[in-house]
Order: C-alpha cells, then structure tokens, then sequence
C-alpha cells in the first residue's frame, strides 16, 4: 500500500512511538486521525505535522470512545489504514500485580483493538485497498519473566492478528502484525531501562520502529519482527522453547532485583 493521500486512523497517537509515526506518516503524504485521550497532547502534535489532519480525544477502552473513533472515520469518509498502536506495560512479577493493573493491560493491549478493529471492518472494506496494522511485541513470541500479564496481552494479538488475516483473506482488507523490541519511551520505567541495561538488551528508538512500520505495510509480508537476536530468539523459542526457558531462568535473580526494586520506589 503506498501512504500518499491515504486515510490512517492512529491509537495511541501521542505516546513515545505514537508522536514518532505520526510524523513519519505525515510526511508520507497520509491524513492523519490521531487517537489519544489527552487534547492537549494531541493539539500539540497537530501543530507539528505537516499537512492537515485530525485528533479524536477518545479512551479506546471504553465503548463510548470506540464509537465516537467509528463516527469521525465515517464523517471523514472511511479509512484506508487502522493502526493498534495504543499500549501500556507495568514491570512486575505476576503474583505482586493487582488485579486492576491486569485487567488494564489486557483491556488496553488485546480487547480493545480487538473491539476498535471488528467496528471498523465495515468502513475497511468498503476500499479497494485497505490494511490493519497491530503493534505487538517480541514479547508477543517469548515469555518473559516480570511481564507476564503484558506477554499474555501481545501474544493474544498475534494470535487475533494472525487468525484474522487469515480470515479476511478474501477481502480487500491486509492485516499486518509489527512486534518491536524494547523501544526508548516513557512507557519503560527507570527499572526496566536498568534491567535492560544489566541484561545487555539493546533498545530501539522510535524513529526506527516508525520506519520498520511504514516499510512493512507498504511490502508484502504479513508480518516483522525488529532486532537481532531477539528475531532469532523467537524462532528458536518456537522451535526449542527449553533453550530459552533455561536461559532466562538463569536470568531470574536480575529480574527480580529490578521488580523489588521497583515495588520499593512505588
């Protein structure tokens, strides 16, 4: 799919990765339908982009805010692009999360693209062309130990991506499934960046992630995964999950330095 004139609707529009794809969007020559649940933050974006475009200040997590996003989409008239970009992430070992904090991550990372992408299936057909892109994780593909309940939520979208791909196979519509590694945003606390850092994990900018974005939906693979090794990592975790399981394992005294850490710090 080439960007130039087309319509993208954009969660998660004025997050770390959000504010960075938007702009590269814009400058592929797209109109924008920037999502987020600030105006403030959204207003200030606007005025960065080249090109005219919209903010829809929307909590994809409620029913109310799916259906004013499907209502602007209409009186835009339809979309071409439905980017799940929307996300958050809490760093914690499962059995110390609350169970208000569980149910964000999963409502936020899984059911509510899900229930944006079903209300928005009808518009994306009605294109000759069209795509939904859902922004995963490596995580999507290994469990890590301190993320299990975002683990659970990116591998429940690349199963939701992967099935309805699948099923609209014969419809105009693409499906497109990104898993980015650790990327340096907000939405990482000073904990993860020093357990990324103990661990020797490399870490992406947003810019990077943006391009790997852009340059996926204009191809024709179905799906991307970001980083070496960790794109290694996920094959052989599919193939041999006991090499990886006994790596991390091994890993399990540093991670829970840094979750006790953070837990300290709340």
């Amino acid at each position: 799919m080439k960007l130039q004139n087309k319509t993208v609707l954009l969660t998660g529009a004025s997050g770390g990765i959000g504010r960075t794809v938007a702009k590269t969007l814009a400058r592929q020559g797209a109109h924008l339908l920037l999502v987020g649940r600030r105006t403030d933050s959204l207003n200030i974006l606007l005025e960065e982009l080249p090109g005219q475009h919209r903010a829809i200040t929307a909590d994809i997590s409620s029913d109310e805010g799916r259906q004013l996003i499907a209502t602007h989409c209409q009186e835009s008239g339809g979309i071409d692009l439905l980017i799940n970009l929307a996300g958050t992430l809490d760093f914690s070992f499962f059995e110390y999360q609350s169970d208000a904090t569980i149910e964000q991550i999963i409502t936020t990372n899984l059911l509510s693209p899900m229930l944006l992408t079903r209300r928005l299936i009808p518009l994306l057909k009605t294109r000759e062309e069209a795509a939904i892109i859902n922004v995963g994780s490596t995580f999507g593909s290994i469990g890590h130990p301190g993320f299990a309940s975002y683990c659970a939520s990116k591998f429940g979208l690349r199963g939701f991506s992967e099935a309805l791909c699948r099923e609209l196979a014969d419809t105009p519509i693409k499906v497109f499934y990104l898993a980015p590694r650790a990327t340096d945003t907000s939405l990482n606390s000073t904990a993860v960046n020093d357990l990324n850092q103990a661990l020797g994990n490399k870490t992406d900018s947003p810019q990077r992630v943006a391009d790997a974005l852009v340059e996926l939906v204009t191809s024709n693979r179905q799906q991307h995964y970001m980083g070496w090794p960790e794109k290694l990592f996920v094959r052989i975790n599919a193939l041999f999950p006991g090499i990886v399981h006994s790596a991390l394992v091994k890993k399990i005294p540093v991670i829970r330095k840094y979750t006790e850490h953070q837990l300290e710090t709340k």
